[in-house]
């Protein structure tokens, strides 16, 4: 191959992969072509999946057989995925069932410690995030064949200066495994270790779990009355700020039980208003038969840093959510959002798969 034909298809394939990277760093979370990260579009169901012939035959399906040209596939297979993605505004996202769950969060993960034998040693909070001055349920359970003292001792100390804020003691009152216990959040926002402390066989044992304190944003007061405003539904939620700055909402919309998007939207709020709008858009509600009401769920809040280095503050909505009667959404309709400047993307990526 004469060197000015290898330069040049280097180059391309390149310029390609480097445009991928670029898409996939202004665009998180819709180009997971290159990045790995899940797509937002919902995944099909079990019942509406294909199920290939050979999938009941006890031999192996035949390999597919790698394309001819692998820069172009890999081209034209990111033009579709992207253009795929797109048709849906950042603001109204798609869910499956398995990505609702996901975006919960406020949720705590149990921490399990091994001990000696087949014994386990493990601390449960009801939540990660905790408003400050407000009390923390603790349950621990250690199991096994280990003698256990009948009193755990649990700290709070900071996770950066291992400062200690926080003391209390897990009583086990049942003669079982099970201990529990209330400390306080009474510290500044930021990280820290719960460290739970138990006597096992006459030895000390520590379980260390980590969460967040944070500041007291303000109240959820509600929802507006929800309208249809272009090709969305547009549902006021109103939240009090405690002080002002840029907020973010997120929130999880619900239909008879079943996920069906991830609404988020970005405000100032300074005092003169406390609303702020999420919308979903027509391409997750128009092909759906919405009948009774729709339910946001999972409402989240964060305050955003004011300045670089400055903490994200979080906050969350009743956990019940709200309930809301919609208005008619027989005008939205399953049209792709119109992004010029990703349609422009889109173009060029379907542009250069073409040349090859």
């Amino acid at each position: 191959m004469p060197l000015r034909a290898l330069l040049t298809l280097t180059v391309v394939v390149s310029g390609a992969i480097g445009l991928g990277y670029l898409l996939a760093a202004e665009n998180p979370g819709r180009f997971a072509w290159i990045t790995g990260a899940n797509h937002a579009e919902p995944l099909p169901d079990a019942s509406d999946s294909q199920v290939p012939a050979l999938a009941n035959s006890s031999s192996p399906p035949p390999k597919p057989k790698p394309p001819d040209n692998a820069v172009g596939f890999m081209l034209a297979s990111a033009a579709n995925q992207y253009t795929q993605n797109i048709r849906y505004p950042e603001y109204s996202i798609p869910l499956s069932e398995d990505q609702a769950q996901a975006y919960r969060g406020n949720r705590f993960e149990p921490v399990e410690l091994p001990l000696e034998g087949d014994g386990r040693f493990t601390v449960t909070l009801e939540k990660y995030r905790f408003v400050q001055d407000e009390d923390i349920l603790v349950v621990a359970t250690i199991t096994g064949s280990s003698v256990v003292s009948d009193r755990l001792e649990v700290t709070l100390e900071s996770t950066e200066s291992r400062q200690q804020h926080a003391s209390s003691s897990l009583k086990n009152d049942s003669g079982d495994s099970y201990y529990e216990g209330v400390i306080s959040a009474d510290a500044e926002p930021g990280e820290y270790r719960l460290i739970v402390e138990a006597s096992v066989d006459g030895k000390p044992v520590r379980h260390a779990s980590t969460l967040t304190i944070e500041p007291d944003l303000g109240e959820f007061d509600g929802l507006g009355s929800p309208r249809v405003s272009n090709n969305d539904l547009v549902i006021p939620v109103h939240f009090d700020a405690n002080e002002p700055g840029f907020y973010a909402l997120a929130a999880q919309l619900y239909h008879n039980g079943r996920a069906v998007a991830q609404l988020q939207a970005e405000k100032r709020l300074d005092g003169t208003t406390d609303t702020l709008e999420l919308k979903a858009h027509g391409s997750v509600l128009a092909n759906r038969e919405i009948t009774g009401e729709l339910e946001l769920r999972n409402l989240q809040i964060r305050r955003l840093p004011a300045r670089p280095g400055d903490r994200t503050d979080y906050g969350f909505g009743p956990e019940e959510g709200y309930s809301f009667s919609p208005p008619d959404l027989d005008g939205l309709t399953d049209s792709p959002a119109s992004d010029p400047e990703s349609e422009q993307r889109a173009a060029l990526l379907q542009k250069l798969a073409d040349k090859f």
